[in-house]
């Protein structure tokens, strides 16, 4: 007896939803259709893995058992779901969606409710692992909501990641996000530093590199940044202008909440500076900069 596939729509196919989309695609376990706002980036997913591509969300929410979203920023995803011809009318009763979007707390918690007030399931979940972890399909995602609802789309989730976590209810797949940024800044601003001092004393950065990152200064962004911090390249990946809008929504949750970041105030402020200098499409390790151009 056949067993009938899960009808999956993915909208966006951005700088992470296009690979997650193809690995989707590649597994062929599922009835996958993609939409994207702009047609060019969805004929050359089309193109690159062959897959069926829809040309309106309507047309994506009305033949999807689950919905995956990975869009930009909170107006994006208020747009995808909330506009005319938006997907918050056209969804099929009992239809589950999950939203890989970083977006603010306040959003998270809006979208649940007007979800469930139509009987839809909905999942907060943003990635982290950066382009190299959607194209190699070994994002970390952090999820809020039902975790019932999570385990019966986990299958789905787990073609594109390496691990699901369980954060608690809706939000808080997007507090854990915004604990991972706050992280980030401060080890790229310490990783900054390091390097600079380093340059200024005429260390061998291949040596210092060897020596450090085997011990207790070890982190991913050392690993995978540092040596081309050193060399000034910067074209890897997630942009200084995604950093700032994240940052941004920690700082907002941050008042809401009453904590002090100082740093992540800091480091947003640094790379604001920096997009205003240019450098908004640069990657996030492009931070070392600040210190020349804001002496020059």
């Amino acid at each position: 007896m056949m067993v009938k596939r899960i009808k999956v729509s993915f909208v966006g196919l951005g700088v992470m939803g296009y690979h997650m989309a193809g690995h989707l695609c590649k597994s062929n376990k599922f009835e996958l259709q993609v939409y994207n706002r702009t047609s060019e980036k969805s004929l050359a997913w089309e193109k690159e893995f062959g897959g069926n591509v829809v040309h309106s969300l309507e047309e994506a929410a009305s033949q999807a058992d689950v919905v995956i979203i990975c869009s930009g920023r909170d107006e994006d995803m208020e747009e995808i779901v909330y506009s005319d011809g938006g997907i918050y009318k056209c969804l099929n009763k009992g239809a589950i969606v999950i939203d890989h979007t970083t977006t603010s707390f306040k959003l998270a918690k809006k979208l649940s409710k007007s979800f469930k007030e139509i009987n839809i399931e909905f999942v907060d979940a943003p990635v982290s692992g950066g382009e190299a972890g959607a194209i190699n399909g070994v994002l970390s995602v952090m999820a809020g909501g039902d975790r019932k609802v999570l385990n019966s789309v986990k299958h789905i989730i787990e073609e594109y990641s390496k691990s699901i976590n369980y954060m608690g209810g809706a939000g808080y797949g997007q507090l854990a996000k915004m604990v991972n940024q706050i992280c980030i800044a401060g080890v790229l601003q310490g990783l900054s530093e390091g390097i600079l001092f380093a340059e200024s004393e005429g260390v061998d950065m291949e040596s210092l590199l060897s020596a450090v990152s085997g011990g207790a200064a070890q982190s991913w962004q050392m690993v995978n940044r540092a040596d081309t911090m050193h060399n000034r390249e910067f074209d890897f990946g997630f942009a200084i202008k995604w950093m700032v809008k994240d940052l941004g929504y920690c700082l907002e949750r941050a008042e809401d909440n009453k904590t002090k970041l100082p740093i992540a105030k800091e480091v947003y402020d640094r790379y604001v500076y920096l997009m205003n200098k240019g450098h908004e499409r640069s990657d996030t390790s492009a931070l070392m900069l600040y210190d020349e151009l804001s002496n020059t």
